[in-house]
């Protein structure tokens, strides 16, 4: 019942009060993305969704408009380069996945849930199908940001997605949000231009 009626109902109740409450607030946050460097404050990224649809996601805009598009920050070339100084902030504090909200309430993506693939991650997704989790609404936050987030490989992050979508279940959404906020206020895993680091530096 959860998992087909009241993980919906939840995210479109509370995606709506936070949208306003928060009104104010994400305006001054666009406003000073807007003042920090040229271009737009949101950005707008093809992404997949449940059962591999895809949807366009926005967040603050955190690098520069010459950025190159539709690519991993892991991919650029020495990303850090890219980051404006407000978005290195924004990121930080994962400020820039505010404007998701917007994707909760419409129900494109949900609170807990995989990270939406970008739609030419084919491994990622590749991955995620063995394990079915392609076909659970994508989260703002989910199981494997909270066991290494950035320090993960693919084929462990994807199996840990997995493991969510199994397990699914409002208990669980719980245990992921409260580890989220921990990561958040930690930072835990995340690493600018890198996954699979938790495997390279032999802290597996």
């Amino acid at each position: 019942m959860y998992r087909k009626f009241f993980k919906r109902l939840s995210d479109l109740v509370l995606s709506g009060l936070a949208l306003t409450v928060l009104a104010v607030p994400l305006l001054i946050l666009g406003l000073i993305v807007k003042l920090d460097s040229k271009g737009p404050m949101l950005f707008w990224q093809k992404r997949v969704g449940m059962h591999k649809k895809t949807f366009m996601m926005p967040k603050f805009r955190s690098m520069y408009t010459e950025t190159p598009a539709e690519v991993p920050t892991h991919m650029l070339n020495d990303p850090g380069r890219w980051i404006t100084p407000v978005g290195k902030v924004y990121r930080k504090l994962s400020i820039d996945e505010l404007p998701q909200l917007w994707s909760i309430f419409t129900g494109k993506m949900s609170f807990i849930g995989p990270r939406p693939a970008l739609w030419n991650q084919e491994d990622l997704i590749a991955e995620r199908d063995k394990y079915g989790a392609n076909d659970v609404r994508p989260g703002l936050a989910g199981w494997a940001q909270v066991n290494g987030r950035d320090e993960l490989e693919i084929p462990e992050k994807a199996k840990l997605d997995g493991e969510y979508a199994e397990k699914l279940s409002f208990l669980f959404d719980c245990k992921c949000f409260l580890k989220t906020v921990v990561a958040v206020i930690r930072r835990d895993g995340v690493v600018e231009g890198g996954t699979g680091t938790l495997e390279k530096t032999g802290k597996k």
